[in-house]
């Protein structure tokens, strides 16, 4: 089993290094020029072509992809700080943090000062939306797989096809229109400032909302197909036919087996609510992860887009590395193969 998890983790380390490489190659292509977005509009274009140089932008892809993977580890690369083009920024590998992004050409700040907390902005939002949808989906879900076909089976199954179908600006409107427009008891954005008015935990309702609407009748439908497998298998009948409570049935043989096959599913809903969240984000002005991969993609600020890149392709690689493993554990076949 040991020998299992370090290959896979090896393999999805190399799985990672050659995402970062199609991903640095992308942006590194992308139109726009590093060095006028950084120097602004208006400077000469000496100027533009000795900060091209000096960052090293003329080498080729391999080795500019090497050096980007150096500075992310800690090696010093300061083009930034020149007197000669106008550049003074101090720290803008960002020494307080053990990964170096590089500088910002959008927000004109260190990427490490910006990615953080917009980061963890989205980290609230959905850990709060997890910790919803995940106890919400699984109640549901089982409760609609013990009795295929029953009202309660079909009602639950037309309530997560609906939930699914509507899109998060359709449903993030409806509310708006409801509680911000018709009773005025939630705000409209969620700035996560204070001093708007509002207080924070408010700023979160509709966004929460929106988020638990959409994703967990999906993952109510994957419990539901799941449990209804798992009530129609042989060993369950018997149980039944035992005498055995049918409460006791569900909760000690069937819910278990159940929970082996939405449990990938579950985990990579953490994906969904770190990266794809950015309707949401912007349609309540949410200062979060996807907002500002949107924004630093629409300026082309490289370096940003780089940066928020890499991190949610960890984020999605140790999300699909514990989903392995957890997999493994609950099915026995998967631990003796």
């Amino acid at each position: 089993m040991i020998q299992a998890v370090v290959r896979k983790f090896v393999s999805l380390v190399l799985t990672l290094l050659a995402a970062s490489f199609l991903v640095f190659a992308v942006t590194e292509f992308s139109p726009g020029n590093v060095a006028r977005k950084t120097l602004g509009p208006y400077a000469p274009q000496e100027s533009v072509d000795l900060l091209y140089s000096k960052l090293g932008l003329n080498d080729p892809l391999p080795i500019r992809y090497a050096r980007w993977l150096g500075v992310l580890v800690g090696a010093k690369a300061d083009p930034l700080q020149d007197p000669a083009l106008g550049l003074d920024f101090k720290d803008p590998r960002g020494d307080r943090y053990f990964l170096n992004f590089g500088y910002s050409s959008l927000y004109k700040v260190p990427v490490n000062d910006v990615i953080w907390k917009r980061l963890g902005n989205t980290a609230l939002l959905a850990g709060l939306a997890f910790g919803l949808i995940v106890p919400l989906a699984l109640m549901l879900g089982i409760l609609a797989g013990m009795r295929e076909g029953s009202v309660l089976d079909r009602t639950i199954s037309v309530f997560g096809i609906v939930t699914t179908s509507v899109p998060e600006f359709a449903s993030g409107v409806f509310l708006v229109a409801i509680f911000v427009v018709w009773l005025g008891w939630l705000p409209g954005t969620s700035p996560l400032d204070a001093g708007a008015g509002w207080p924070i935990w408010s700023q979160l309702i509709l966004p929460v909302a929106v988020l638990v609407l959409y994703d967990t009748g999906y993952v109510v439908r994957m419990v539901r197909g799941s449990m209804a497998e798992v009530m129609s298998k042989a060993y369950i009948r018997t149980a039944i036919l035992k005498g055995l409570p049918f409460r006791d049935v569900v909760v000690r043989h069937g819910v278990r087996n159940a929970m082996i096959a939405p449990f990938t599913v579950i985990l990579l809903q953490i994906n969904f609510l770190i990266s794809g969240v950015v309707v949401t984000e912007m349609v309540f002005s949410y200062p979060g992860f996807g907002r500002m991969i949107l924004e630093a993609s629409l300026f082309g600020d490289i370096q940003l887009v780089e940066a928020a890149t890499l991190i949610a392709l960890v984020v999605a690689v140790a999300t699909q590395f514990v989903s392995d493993i957890g997999y493994a554990f609950l099915n026995p076949q998967i631990r003796l193969s």
